[in-house]
């Protein structure tokens, strides 16, 4: 679990004064307890603060107000709370078939090893794009690789509205196709509308909450 940011801002401050010491008194540091204890003010505890902080940060930016927080996505996020029970995101985020606080988090990040290690290296760079760059229209934003079965089969599969679902077993080689990846369920004809941000003008909304 993260450092809560408030014990976290805490341990920042007391470093920050203990160091202010150290430079205002560096008599301190000619016993070899006090160079112990400056090596601990100078380079452990910020390096500590440092973990507690990236790690209290990688969490947070799994949340799905943190991925709204871009105007970019502002889209996005509406197409969530879609008045439909057949908008596919809609139905996942409001039906909390994914965990509706880190939605985006779960549905893209693939559920590989090295899943999460790729997602915040893709997040990194949506950063210097947010920031240093020109973010692209929403409607121009893409997925870096085609999206992969697994990571509708890592919940859904064995779920028995996905096993004997009707449209799922009308035909008997589709769900041999979906689960060796052969055929994307977001391939056309099947859910091959996600987000759909380009038709949000004409949609109805869900005033309730997760």
């Amino acid at each position: 679990m993260a450092l809560p940011l408030s014990l976290l801002t805490l341990l920042i401050a007391v470093t920050a004064v203990l160091v202010a010491v150290l430079v205002m008194r560096p008599s301190i540091t000619t016993s070899q307890t006090g160079k112990i204890f400056a090596f601990f003010l100078l380079f452990l505890l910020p390096l500590i603060c440092l973990g507690m902080g990236t790690s209290y940060h990688i969490e947070r930016s799994k949340e799905t107000t943190f991925c709204l927080s871009c105007h970019e996505m502002e889209p996005y996020g509406k197409s969530l709370l879609v008045d439909d029970p057949a908008h596919l995101p809609a139905a996942h985020f409001q039906n909390h078939r994914v965990p509706a606080d880190v939605a985006c988090y779960t549905c893209h990040t693939n559920s590989a090893m090295f899943g999460g290690f790729r997602a915040k290296m893709h997040g990194l760079r949506h950063v210097y794009i947010h920031y240093l760059s020109t973010p692209p229209a929403p409607e121009n934003i893409k997925l870096y690789d085609a999206y992969n079965n697994r990571e509708c089969l890592h919940c859904h599969l064995g779920a028995r509205s996905f096993e004997e679902g009707a449209v799922h077993t009308a035909d008997p080689d589709l769900l041999a196709a979906v689960k060796s990846n052969k055929i994307s369920c977001v391939s056309s004809g099947c859910h091959d509308v996600v987000h759909g941000i380009t038709s949000l003008n004409n949609a109805k909304f869900w005033k309730g909450g997760p």
